[in-house]
């Protein structure tokens, strides 16, 4: 029987297992393949792709990414690890990332901080270092997700919808994501049973391929530096929050039942929005 299944759109993937391959007895997984695919995509682009297009030196962009790299590994493992902290984790788990566990806003938090401390010793403009980046930052990401869809994990909630996905039971990555209601309406095909959930994670692709490509397309015709930064982060805000709305495994505040990503969204959302009124008020009175 088939693994995953898009019923309304006719597509079917019968075998996908969450390991690549194995070299010498260690598993290598997919959702650490499309990481490291993400990552090398993100330097490219940030770091050379970019630079050129702009008439910037990409040497200075390829230092920054031998540090940002590492840092926003870093920062999206401990982001993850202090809002999905329980009494089941040990000490060991926090380095086990190859099964999962990296938070996309710990890799925005340390990317910035890495990039404002790493502007100020150059001393180049901050804005328009991180408008020619974040263009590396926006494809790694969409890519990453891919293997997110590989893990069978960070999916939404039920539906039946044109873009429905019909995930096995037994295959789902985190079990305490699968709600009574995926249970309530799930299919069972040939005595294997499976639940129909929003795709979320390829909703966030989508959304970051298309950002990417518009953000390279208007790159030539930005008024300010620090535009294309502020409409990552209005565009991508408002449409994290509607898409962290469907997920049913939110990372919550301790002790609250406040999603952490749709309060992130939301911050950096009203940040995008403030920074472009600002920076349009003060561009078209100088014009």
């Amino acid at each position: 029987m088939p693994d995953i299944i898009f019923p309304n759109l006719g597509i079917t993937f019968n075998t996908i297992s969450n390991v690549a391959f194995t070299v010498f007895g260690f598993e290598i997984y997919w959702y650490a393949i499309f990481v490291v695919l993400g990552i090398v995509a993100g330097v490219y682009f940030g770091a050379i792709f970019a630079p050129k297009k702009t008439g910037q030196d990409p040497n200075i962009y390829m230092d920054f990414a031998m540090y940002v790299v590492p840092a926003c590994i870093i920062g999206a493992r401990i982001f993850y690890v202090i809002f999905a902290w329980d009494e089941t984790w040990t000490f060991g788990r926090i380095f086990d990332i190859r099964q999962g566990g990296l938070a996309i806003y710990g890799v925005v938090i340390m990317a910035i901080i890495t990039a404002i401390v790493f502007a100020r010793i150059k001393k180049i403009s901050f804005l328009n270092f991180a408008d020619t980046g974040i263009v590396g930052l926006i494809i790694g990401h969409a890519i990453g997700r891919i293997g997110n869809f590989i893990n069978r994990e960070a999916f939404g909630g039920y539906t039946d919808g044109l873009f429905a996905m019909h995930l096995r039971l037994d295959q789902v990555h985190n079990p305490s994501a699968v709600t009574p209601e995926m249970l309530n309406y799930a299919i069972v095909r040939e005595g294997i049973t499976y639940i129909s959930v929003h795709p979320t994670f390829l909703y966030e692709a989508a959304i970051n391929f298309a950002l990417f490509i518009a953000l390279n397309l208007y790159r030539k015709h930005k008024k300010f530096n620090g535009e294309l930064l502020a409409y990552y982060f209005l565009v991508y805000g408002v449409a994290r929050f509607f898409i962290e709305g469907l997920r049913t495994d939110q990372l919550l505040l301790a002790g609250t039942n406040l999603s952490v990503s749709m309060i992130m969204s939301v911050v950096i959302a009203i940040l995008g929005f403030g920074f472009l009124a600002f920076g349009y008020v003060k561009h078209f009175r100088k014009a």
